[in-house]
């Protein structure tokens, strides 16, 4: 088989970069570990940046984005009873979108379907071959058999335990790592949501997130030890907790109900560099992570696929080689932004293991200075719409 963009991986950030290249008339062929039904079933977050919503947009995948996304112009940041809300609007003249990846997801494989765009589900042992050179090309195997795609260029979008990144030598990569002691514990549940924005508490009690998908289905986290197990946790337990953590004027409006779905998130802070190497570029995950605080990591993703789509269009409609040169250069400079803006977050609101009463009066005057700073909060209103690609 002979395309000209061979993508690994058929997640959103995968999907999204076939669907920008074929509405150019740029060949791809999209490989996926896993089936379609298992991707679709991954639950993930919701908040979009203006920029990721201009793209699906201009990738004709708006239709749906637009008559059930949930605009907000803002969000709220809680110190245990104590609110501050940012105002998106107000500060960047911008708003973010709440629609859920899985969503975004369905959309991609639905316009993909439609245009006839090659795939294939349930790939194993995908290697990346001769990326160093003019003549890059992947094989795999399907059902047993082995298969070969020859291509001008790979992505890799596999996320972060793909093969992708493992393709480049080590001695041609470096990881930058930070392991966070806790993770998010998060159900989804069917019932309203406790708030019309999202609301990041922080309290004695540790971290929660309220968050939705829509007016009836709910999206909450509390922080837990990174040890801990979803089996520990009764549904009345998870309230019992959330509700100790978020101001109590929210906690007594709280609609609770049985959980459809329970999981505990690690929480870390990841940089590969470089994002390229010869013909092999990586995207998403397979490149970085970010600790979900702040709605980063769909987001960032969606930045590296802006810049690589541009740069595969600019090569084959005008033979100009600059964007592919640089595209590590660029995508870098903005992850290395969202890093800090995710790291901030996280650091901000969560409790650490070994805080001391210094450390907690730090966060508090943190917050305190958010709260009656007006420049503080653009800051953050700027990084949570989205810096600009």
């Amino acid at each position: 088989m002979r395309t000209q963009v061979a993508i690994v991986g058929g997640g959103p950030s995968g999907l999204l970069l076939a669907q920008l290249l074929h509405l150019q008339g740029i060949s791809s062929v999209v490989l996926e570990r896993k089936t379609k039904d298992y991707v679709l079933g991954r639950i993930r977050a919701g908040v979009l940046e203006v920029g990721l919503v201009d793209q699906l947009r201009a990738a004709g995948v708006g239709e749906r984005l637009d008559a059930d996304g949930i605009t907000h112009d803002g969000t709220v940041i809680s110190y245990g009873d104590e609110q501050i809300r940012i105002d998106f609007a107000a500060h960047t003249d911008q708003t973010v979108t709440v629609y859920g990846q899985t969503e975004v997801t369905r959309d991609l494989y639905a316009a993909r379907e439609e245009m006839g765009g090659a795939f294939v589900f349930e790939v194993e042992n995908v290697e990346i071959k001769d990326a160093d050179t003019d003549q890059p090309y992947v094989t795999y195997q399907k059902d047993g058999t082995g298969h070969r795609i020859d291509c001008d260029y790979v992505a890799g979008c596999d996320g972060f335990h793909g093969v992708s990144r493992q393709s480049i030598p080590t001695d041609k990569r470096k990881e930058f790592e930070k392991v966070y002691p806790f993770g998010w514990l998060g159900i989804l549940s069917e019932t309203p949501p406790v708030h019309e924005e999202l609301i990041y508490a922080s309290s004695d009690a540790g971290f929660a997130l309220c968050s939705m998908r829509n007016a009836n289905l709910s999206r909450y986290y509390i922080q837990c030890a990174m040890d801990d197990d979803v089996r520990n946790w009764s549904d009345d337990a998870f309230w019992d907790a959330l509700r100790r953590r978020i101001p109590a004027e929210h906690a007594e409006m709280l609609v609770t109900g049985p959980s459809i779905e329970k999981s505990i998130a690690p929480l870390r802070s990841f940089v590969c560099e470089p994002m390229q190497w010869g013909r092999l570029f990586l995207c998403g995950d397979a490149a970085h992570i970010v600790p979900p605080t702040g709605a980063k990591g769909l987001n960032t993703a969606a930045s590296d696929v802006h810049y690589l789509s541009q740069a595969l269009i600019a090569h084959y409609k005008d033979g100009d080689n600059s964007g592919i040169e640089g595209y590590s250069q660029k995508a870098l400079a903005r992850v290395w932004k969202a890093e800090r803006f995710s790291w901030w977050m996280t650091s901000l609101l969560h409790r650490f293991p070994d805080q001391s009463e210094f450390d907690i009066k730090m966060q508090q005057a943190d917050v305190a200075f958010l709260r009656d700073n007006a420049n503080a909060q653009a800051v953050l209103a700027q990084n949570y719409v989205g810096l600009p690609y």
